[in-house]
């Protein structure tokens, strides 16, 4: 079949397809209310790629009365046209996503009707501008429900009002009701952006983490300072570069810098399937080994900075101590002090519950790895250790059974979830695979607390498809 020739065709194909697929085609939930005020069946927190996958695949399963919020603006979802420094995603172009394997819906087929085939096949990396284009006309022909600006707050447990359990979120707009609730906050659903705690203490004009907003502008002239080796860094000290500092200077703590990308080997079907599915020690084994090599950069990433002459490299070279003096900063390192005018950090996230103002009433009793299992000595790692402990439906586990039971049906869809399940919530080429798992639970934990309306239903339901003729029947 030929390529659409504009949106407007491809639009049709997806009115098709999406209408070719919908088998299983039965509404299956009821309405429900508490205290008269309607209850949402799941509630996803978060619009950008993650929160529209798994949004697209409970309408898939006639999960219609859903609700997606986001506290950023329209197309500011996600690092795309925010934080993102990069010129182009890391993920390979053909790549599938959020279209959970829907030809007419996939990135390749978009850009094809925008752009033109040919424009396709000249093209090595999906420009980010791009991507984030992509999703904003996904949402859209998805018929995705979303909230822009509406930030979430404290999530306790409640009850509708036919008695089931459900879950109270406090947000800007207001409080909202849901049964269920999928946590598709990136980087942030369980923990936050870490920066060490002695570069933290500097005032903010002297530094900024890789996700912040920073005024590379105001660097020209400046000799900047970035740490980290990943393909983050990278990002910021090209933009920084590119913006005119007068000296870029990058500091590797390893003894070598990490120029394998593991998620390149993990990605396919058996890894990315059933990983979640393994025994804790191999499921540790495998992702503390991947986590343990740190994010590595692309070629295309050092590429960017090797033109610049006044850029350098530092390798096995941490920042031990930061001052102030004279409004430049000084970096202590094992091989002396180091002078800059301004510091970023590409130090990551850290898994803690407790920097999320979602989870305040159940962070002390999420479930840890280290809670559950203890690794061999040789692969002991604390800080991944921290990562959540995920049920097999990507919900939360208590550390305390009975304590807070209602964090069941809180799931989570990003980076928490890699320790569990792989790359799973945090990158484009897992998310066919797994937003439908998340999805999966989150159908399942609707069924089964509807399993008495359901049998109730099935008891009544007496609609007739057969016209006996009685003259065609003996009876005794």
């Amino acid at each position: 079949m030929p390529a659409p020739r504009n949106l407007t065709e491809l639009e049709a194909d997806v009115r098709r397809d999406l209408e070719l697929t919908a088998h299983p085609r039965a509404p299956w939930l009821q309405p429900k209310t508490a205290g008269g005020a309607p209850v949402l069946d799941a509630l996803v927190i978060g619009a950008g790629q993650c929160g529209l996958a798994v949004a697209h695949a409970l309408k898939r399963d006639r999960v219609d009365n859903i609700l997606c919020i986001d506290r950023a603006a329209e197309g500011r979802e996600g690092p795309w046209v925010t934080y993102a420094r990069m010129r182009s995603l890391r993920s390979l172009k053909d790549q599938t996503g959020p279209d959970l394997k829907t030809p007419s819906l996939t990135y390749q087929a978009w850009h094809e009707a925008r752009y033109g085939v040919p424009s396709w096949e000249a093209m090595t990396w999906i420009p980010k501008e791009n991507w984030n284009d992509y999703l904003l006309w996904f949402r859209r022909v998805t018929a995705i429900p979303v909230r822009n600006g509406v930030e979430a707050g404290l999530i306790t447990p409640t009850t509708t009002d036919d008695g089931l359990p459900a879950l109270h979120v406090q947000t800007s707009a207001g409080p909202m009701t849901a049964r269920k609730i999928v946590l598709a906050t990136g980087q942030e659903g369980v923990g936050g952006w870490w920066m060490p705690p002695h570069i933290a203490a500097l005032p903010p004009r002297y530094r900024a983490h890789t996700n912040q907003e920073i005024d590379f502008r105001a660097l020209r002239g400046k000799v900047v300072a970035v740490l980290g080796a990943g393909a983050s860094a990278f990002d910021n000290a090209a933009v920084a570069l590119e913006n005119g500092a007068a000296e870029v200077h990058l500091f590797c703590r390893r003894a070598e810098p990490m120029v394998v990308q593991p998620y390149r080997w993990l990605t396919f079907a058996g890894f990315l399937r059933h990983m979640g599915e393994m025994p804790d020690e191999w499921r540790w084994r495998f992702m503390s080994y991947i986590l343990g090599l740190r994010e590595g950069f692309a070629q295309e990433h050092y590429n960017r900075v090797l033109p610049h002459p006044n850029f350098l490299m530092h390798i096995g070279r941490s920042w031990d101590s930061v001052r102030v003096e004279d409004d430049r900063v000084i970096i202590g390192t094992p091989r002396g002090d180091f002078t800059a005018d301004f510091l970023i950090t590409g130090t990551g996230v850290r898994m803690d519950p407790a920097m999320c103002p979602e989870l305040a009433a159940c962070a002390h009793n999420i479930a840890a790895w280290n809670d559950r299992y203890t690794p061999p000595a040789e692969e002991a790692n604390e800080r991944l250790g921290q990562f959540p402990y995920l049920a097999q439906d990507s919900s939360f586990i208590e550390k305390a059974p009975g304590e807070t039971p209602w964090i069941r049906d809180i799931h989570l869809f990003g980076i928490g979830t890699t320790m569990s399940f792989g790359p799973a919530g945090s990158s484009i080429n897992a998310m066919s695979i797994a937003a439908p798992r998340v999805a999966a639970g989150v159908t399942r934990g609707l069924f089964e607390a509807d399993l008495p309306r359901l049998y109730a239903d099935l008891r009544a339901y007496d609609t007739v498809q057969v016209e006996l003729q009685a003259e065609k029947i003996a009876a005794e």
